[in-house]
């Protein structure tokens, strides 16, 4: 999501600054790669790079042909194929052992639906939604349509398809990422061949503390680098400013009984207690629980949110598994911390995995660290004569 709205900003000011650019996007991944799927980095013609498609070792080379694409004013699709152990010979050096499928578009400023005003419309709402972006593999100087359409889970098409015949099947295949999660890479022959890569793009994370003392600081700082929404709550008005708190979004001032009415939460929501007030703590925990969101952690050692947990019970409050499977006490990953800034980096992983669906394991101990759908072919049925 950061890393979008980076792409903007410079889209912007490139723009401003009367300079061409080229998007590129790693449309597809077979093997081992850096980036996965979906990652982009913005060209300027004067060799501004923002974003990323690799750990350093495309840049160089895919600006270069960013430069030829903006030159032409035609779309390339780029393949590093590194799964020869000797990959030197390629001059990247990337040593990933994988094929990266790489498409690098031209922004035409005067497109309405040009591949910014397409992050810019998912940007202006927060809601999840699928960008399409359509390619061929089969033959590299074909047309390569690119980043080309936004579907919202209201049906609401922004962009259009190059080719009509494949918008049932690929409307369809849109809408089931959407409803189910993942995003996914099909091919249609369709007369023509093009590969599709339908990507599921969420709104960013928002992050709600609840205390504003000088341990949620490094909190907002972390989270501010990840590019998340965040929203500071506390009684207390000497310390809820925004003088303590530059990055975040919101600074609320409010008594625990209505903090409800100044935040929103969704399924990208998660939250930490850490005012450090016991009473308020609880009071605050006893309106999100019935909200079930995807996290709630809770500073402090376990027997104190027992003990608010025991209060519950005792008022007739309900306190099921269910209701207790998102709230996370004492909150953290075990990494060691000590001070303020290594808590702030355990809150923070532990939301990430939650987010992720992880357990925080050392990746030393995985043999897949991603999970690569196979690509699917869809085929044009048959005419009935």
């Amino acid at each position: 999501m950061k890393e979008l709205k980076d792409i903007v900003t410079a889209f912007d000011i490139a723009e401003k600054n009367g300079l061409q650019t080229a998007l590129a996007t790693v449309v597809h991944v077979e093997g081992s790669s850096y980036r996965r799927a979906g990652a982009r980095m913005l060209i300027t013609e004067n060799g501004q790079l923002t974003g990323a498609i690799s750990g350093g070792c495309l840049e160089g080379d895919a600006l270069r042909k960013a430069r030829l694409v903006m030159a032409q004013s035609k779309p390339m699709l780029v393949t590093y194929d590194t799964t020869d152990d000797d990959d030197a010979k390629f001059g990247v050096g990337l040593g990933c052992n994988g094929i990266i499928h790489i498409l690098i578009e031209p922004v035409f400023t005067a497109k309405k639906d040009n591949p910014i005003q397409l992050f810019k419309k998912f940007l202006s709402r927060r809601e999840p939604v699928v960008l399409i972006t359509l390619f061929t593999m089969n033959d590299k100087q074909a047309a390569q349509p690119g980043t080309c359409l936004l579907l919202n889970k209201d049906k609401q098409i922004t962009g259009k398809f190059p080719d009509e015949a494949i918008t049932t099947d690929l409307l369809s295949d849109a809408m089931d990422v959407l409803q189910h999660g993942n995003s996914v890479t099909k091919t249609y022959l369709y007369g023509d061949k093009f590969t599709c890569f339908i990507e599921l793009m969420q709104p960013a994370v928002s992050l709600v503390i609840f205390g504003a003392g000088n341990d949620a600081i490094p909190l907002v700082q972390i989270a501010s680098v990840l590019g998340w929404q965040i929203y500071i709550v506390d009684g207390r008005s000497n310390y809820a400013i925004p003088e303590r708190f530059p990055q975040a979004q919101k600074i609320i001032t409010s008594k625990a009984e209505n903090v409800l009415e100044h935040i929103v939460i969704d399924e990208r929501t998660v939250i930490i207690l850490m005012t450090h007030n016991y009473n308020y703590d609880s009071c605050v925990l006893k309106q999100l629980l019935p909200l079930k969101p995807s996290y709630i952690g809770v500073l402090g050692p376990q027997k104190r949110l027992q003990k608010i947990l025991d209060e519950f019970a005792q008022n007739g409050e309900k306190t099921s598994p269910e209701l207790l499977e998102n709230v996370f006490g004492p909150a953290g990953l075990d990494i060691g911390s000590e001070n303020a800034d290594e808590i702030a980096l355990s809150i923070i992983a532990e939301m990430q995995a939650v987010l992720k669906t992880r357990t925080g394991t050392s990746l030393r101990y995985k043999t897949i660290i991603h999970n690569r759908m196979p690509q699917q072919i869809i085929q044009q049925p048959m005419l009935k004569q």
